[in-house]
């Protein structure tokens, strides 16, 4: 376990940020994916509240690792692009306040049931423009693979990976799984650009389950993350229903979360935290 650092989508223990950080300082995590505190999304978060929210986390010994953003959640067609640019301007400045050098945001929805290739050069061209407007800031845009987006297949996600090298990849294994893609083919294809990955597990039928207790192949993956020298995990356990969940989802999709049953939202972050540090507690020295 002393070869990871890791991290967690903390809003899914709580919505405040006590209760958050003390989820984090629990499971001796070592810092925060942010996405949802204190009822704001991070990318709305005043510059005066991200300053309080860093002095607590570093009064705990906690870093901001990545913003968890909803950045390139739209579908093209019905979004305005300008606007999601400037949501990520000021994400940018959000980050450099939190002192968080990474960024989370996707490749858009695809209208329809068109061929995705209709849309490529689109999805590229709005990819390039924000990695323009990142250029410079010291923060990494990281495209994580999410179903129903351009970059939901490991082929799509290399392309995008190829065509505009700023960005850098963030794994997901159970989001492949839910796209019907083998996570070590995945694997195999985008671990190159790999910056860091989501601990997600799922069975085959798209349900969230504890790392380690679905089809991901966690353990195989995190020994091949290792043996590249990944260092960040960020654990994102999708064990219950938190509040922000529905918001994850496209319109008129529903989350698919496991048949688990925990009497508390912190008892199911407690317990994909102690699943994943199993799996780990099981890799070769």
């Amino acid at each position: 376990m002393e070869w990871f650092r890791l991290a967690a989508f903390a809003d899914e223990a709580s919505p405040s940020a006590d209760g958050q950080f003390a989820a984090l300082q629990r499971n001796s995590l070592h810092g925060v994916e942010m996405r949802d505190i204190d009822g704001q999304n991070v990318t709305k978060l005043s510059l005066t509240k991200a300053k309080e929210l860093r002095k607590q986390l570093e009064d705990r010994g906690l870093v901001v690792w990545s913003l968890g953003t909803p950045l390139g959640k739209t579908e093209l067609g019905r979004d305005d692009f300008e606007a999601e640019l400037d949501k990520l301007r000021y994400t940018l400045e959000v980050a450099d306040v939190l002192g968080s050098s990474n960024i989370r945001m996707f490749s858009f929805y695809l209208p329809g049931s068109e061929d995705p290739a209709v849309y490529r050069q689109q999805v590229l061209d709005r990819l390039g423009q924000m990695a323009e407007a990142a250029r410079g800031s010291g923060v990494t845009l990281c495209h994580e693979n999410e179903k129903g987006i351009y970059g939901d297949t490991p082929e799509r996600c290399v392309d995008i990976l190829t065509q505009i090298p700023e960005l850098r990849a963030i794994y997901d294994p159970a989001n492949f799984i839910q796209c019907g893609q083998d996570t070590w083919h995945a694997w195999m294809l985008v671990h190159p650009y790999v910056k860091y990955m989501h601990i997600k597990d799922a069975l085959a039928d798209g349900r969230v389950v504890p790392p380690g207790e679905g089809v991901g192949q966690i353990a195989r993956l995190l020994e091949a993350y290792r043996a590249q020298g990944g260092q960040w995990l960020s654990i994102e356990p999708h064990l219950g229903q938190f509040v922000g969940l529905a918001a994850l989802e496209r319109e008129g999709e529903k989350s698919v979360v496991g048949t688990y049953a925990y009497e508390s939202l912190d008892a199911a972050f407690d317990a994909a935290c102690q699943a994943l540090k199993k799996v780990l507690g099981g890799m070769k020295a």
